[in-house]
């Protein structure tokens, strides 16, 4: 018996598909696309249902967002203590606070209401970058929210994070400590404030056993995260840091499985807990569980830091102004030192596997080329599609040897407005800073490339993403780089087909042509016609996945 067909009508069809750029109605069996193009010419295929619904929307293909953590999903379980106003999963507008008083206070509010005394409690979103000359948060200042209770306020970069006394002592830590990335007061007692993985994972290890917090890998926080994404267009999302133990993976496959779960799902691999060999073999492993609405298989290497938080690594002439705080060189960190870069890389790379690298700072996205060029003299693979992610920082050089590469970039196109003023004037400087996320200079070296989120530190929003790498436009209202702005056409191929090229699943998704999945961002506006200033503003209807349809305010 032949599989039923549902032919879409809509205002417009912009397919990304170079041969047939656009169309007005798509033919639909079997989760896949079976035609698209006219009326005429989509009625081929057989008896067909004939859906209306869509005749005054626009489709597009639906949004990929390459770089997002489940944790955008679980944070609103917690305080968000952000500069910027930010809309919670319900609906609800969280003003931004723009000083450490205003911070203290709203903890203070949400700490009068807990019961459990020895409960910690948790605050996010907050950067002190945004504050001008306040000296950074301390212990003195969390105290003031309680001297009893651990409370840990967590950076908006996720690199960072503060803790009150109760939070040092419960953990073990004081002046004996001699982790890189817990600075010192004159006293030789330890600010408060942690740096990086190795200085933040005791309080991790504390969160997880007194308040439960995990890095996204229960079952309600992925249904949390799908829906978010679902309401911003989004049908395809990584997870790009995942442990991938036994139970979280079981539960994404409980809540992948759901027929109404709204996205395909990516968690990268971070191989953190795992040496040499154990890595790909756990890997391995966990790629028996891929699905079509779940999928396996990608590496995440974290190089380096947060620029924004002085912790990313910088060539010469490093941070334009040095608050102190970049640890003992003065530079940032290494959070995988750069001798040990290769032989990582070259255990997932002889296997297979796709490996994405965090690499904030120009020198780290140095050391990451270096690493490729290195591991491809030795083990040869076309078609690798390694990805730097962020790359913020890389210039016209170092784009031509990732062409000459086979290199991806998925630029954090966000970073130009969320943090485009302070990197100007604090950390990067002018002339680096009107480079920054430098996707026109990507196009002339051609670097096949995305752009993203990093959701929680940017909420989800690919038109909004899009937007930045159009119009370049800081908090200010700066133009950021001139140069490097990007046509409207290219930064939706960016956050489409670009995006699903770096995550090597461009043959199944990223345009609306015959075979790939039925996955649609249904959408008010057309994108192509409204003024480029005007991007971010596209109103979302909802999605199509595999043919499903899935309005954005669906419960």
């Amino acid at each position: 018996m032949q599989a039923s067909t549902v032919i879409f009508s809509a205002r417009k069809i912009i397919t990304m598909n170079r041969s047939r750029p656009e169309a007005t109605h798509v033919a639909v069996r079997d989760g896949r696309i079976l035609a698209v193009g006219s009326r005429d010419e989509v009625s081929g295929w057989g008896p067909a249902t004939w859906d209306d619904s869509f005749a005054d929307k626009v489709l597009m293909p639906g949004f990929v967002e390459g770089h997002a953590h489940l944790l955008e999903g679980s944070m609103w379980e917690h305080i968000y203590v952000g500069y910027f106003d930010r809309r919670d999963p319900s609906g609800k507008v969280w003003p931004g606070l723009q000083s450490i008083d205003a911070v203290v206070a709203r903890l203070a509010a949400a700490q009068a209401q807990l019961n459990d005394p020895q409960r910690p409690l948790i605050g996010w979103g907050f950067d002190p970058i945004f504050f001008g000359d306040e000296p950074r948060m301390t212990t003195q200042d969390l105290d003031r929210v309680s001297r009893e209770r651990p409370v840990v306020v967590l950076h908006m970069s996720n690199h960072l994070l503060n803790v009150n006394r109760a939070t040092l002592a419960a953990v073990g830590m004081g002046s004996h400590t001699a982790i890189e990335g817990v600075p010192k007061d004159e006293s030789g007692e330890p600010t408060g404030e942690l740096q990086e993985f190795a200085a933040m994972f005791p309080v991790f290890q504390l969160l997880s056993e007194k308040a439960g917090f995990s890095l996204g890998e229960n079952k309600d926080t992925a249904w949390n995260f799908a829906h978010i994404a679902r309401r911003v267009g989004i049908t395809t999302s990584t997870d790009l840091a995942n442990p991938l133990s036994e139970s979280g993976v079981a539960h994404l496959r409980a809540a992948t499985d759901d027929p109404a779960f709204p996205i395909r799902l990516l968690p990268a691999f971070a191989p953190m807990l795992f040496k040499g060999e154990e890595g790909p073999a756990h890997l391995k492993a966990v790629c028996t569980h891929n699905t079509d609405k779940l999928r396996f298989g990608l590496v995440k290497l974290v190089l380096d830091g947060s620029i924004q938080g002085f912790t990313a690594r910088l060539r010469w002439p490093h941070y334009y102004q040095n608050p102190g705080n970049t640890g003992s060189s003065g530079n940032g960190l290494w959070l995988l030192p750069p001798s040990q870069l290769a032989s990582q890389l070259a255990s997932y790379h002889s296997e297979g596997f796709q490996v994405h690298m965090h690499t904030n700072g120009d020198e780290a996205s140095e050391v990451a080329i270096d690493a490729v060029s290195q591991v491809l003299a030795l083990h040869p693979r076309q078609g690798h599609r390694h990805t730097l992610q962020h790359a913020q920082m890389v210039n016209g050089a170092q784009l031509a040897r990732m062409a000459e590469l086979g290199l991806c970039a998925n630029f954090f196109s966000n970073h130009i407005y969320y943090w485009g003023d302070a990197h100007y004037a604090k950390t990067m400087g002018p002339e680096r800073a009107q480079r920054m996320n430098p996707a026109a200079s990507a196009l002339r070296c051609g670097v096949p490339f995305g752009m993203h989120s990093d959701a929680p530190v940017t909420p989800l929003g690919p038109l909004f993403t899009a937007w930045c790498a159009t119009n370049r436009l800081t908090l200010s209202g700066r133009v950021l780089g001139e140069s490097e702005r990007i046509s409207v056409a290219d930064a939706l191929h960016a956050i489409t087909l670009g995006t699903a090229w770096t995550l090597k699943m461009d043959h199944e998704i990223g345009s609306i042509e015959c075979g790939k999945f039925a996955d649609f961002a249904v959408l008010e506006d057309d994108p192509l016609v409204v003024a480029p200033e005007r991007l971010k503003d596209v109103r979302v209807w909802g999605t199509v996945l595999g043919g499903r349809v899935m309005p954005a305010h669906q419960a």
